[in-house]
């Protein structure tokens, strides 16, 4: 069973959050401040940290650094009510792996944490295999039938995003959000660029395809 620590400070949201995981298959640990979070971590092992941004002495910024600093690869998920892009850019630049606003839906919830489950395992081996596709992060590489496929480095991280949650649709801000400074020129169309390209560089790949979502972005569906 994987667990699952929830760092919120509001008692019956923390309290409603751990109670829908256990629901769901999950075993949920709450703490209200980081402090206490701390000291869970360092006595048992986590899975998947789900985390609030505005927490009292420590805020959810600070504490995933320092848990950054200690477990480069467990997923953290944020759950704040501060949907503006700079908290968002530094959310993502400290180390968390997705990012919800308040109000959430526990149903998606769930289905974000079972993503970013599978994904780490993807992530602990540093590798992605479909079909005859595959990359390779450390080597920052992919090959569909041993040929390799020229990527630069925004490519491969849209198309490793994408097929890391297959099905998971993105929408053109989330995905720049990620990968486009804050102080970038670039509009949410930018993206449709990208995604041509790519579609362009994986024409011949039988494997899975970038499919537009229209009105939202994109998604990768397998074949």
């Amino acid at each position: 069973m994987f667990k699952i620590l929830v760092l919120e400070d509001d008692v019956n949201l923390n309290r409603a959050v751990c109670s829908f995981l256990n629901r769901n298959g999950y075993e949920a640990s709450g703490a209200q401040d980081a402090n206490v979070a701390y000291d869970l971590l360092y006595s048992e092992v986590f899975d998947l940290i789900v985390s609030d941004i505005m927490l009292p002495e420590i805020d959810g910024f600070e504490f995933v650094r320092t848990v950054r600093q200690l477990n480069e690869d467990i997923p953290i998920l944020f759950m704040t009510a501060r949907d503006d892009f700079a908290s968002k850019q530094r959310g993502y630049r400290v180390g968390v792996d997705d990012y919800m606003v308040k109000p959430i839906d526990l149903e998606e919830l769930v289905l974000r944490i079972g993503a970013l489950l599978r994904r780490a395992k993807i992530a602990s081996s540093r590798k992605l295999v479909i079909g005859d596709f595959s990359m390779d992060m450390d080597e920052h590489s992919a090959y569909y039938k041993d040929e390799e496929i020229s990527l630069t480095a925004r490519e491969f991280s849209l198309l490793y995003k994408l097929l890391s949650y297959p099905k998971k649709t993105f929408t053109r801000t989330q995905l720049m959000d990620e990968f486009w400074d804050a102080d970038s020129a670039s509009g949410p169309r930018t993206v449709d660029v990208y995604m041509t390209k790519l579609r362009a560089k994986l024409s011949e790949c039988a494997d899975f395809e970038i499919v537009t979502v229209h009105g939202l972005g994109y998604k990768a569906v397998l074949k």
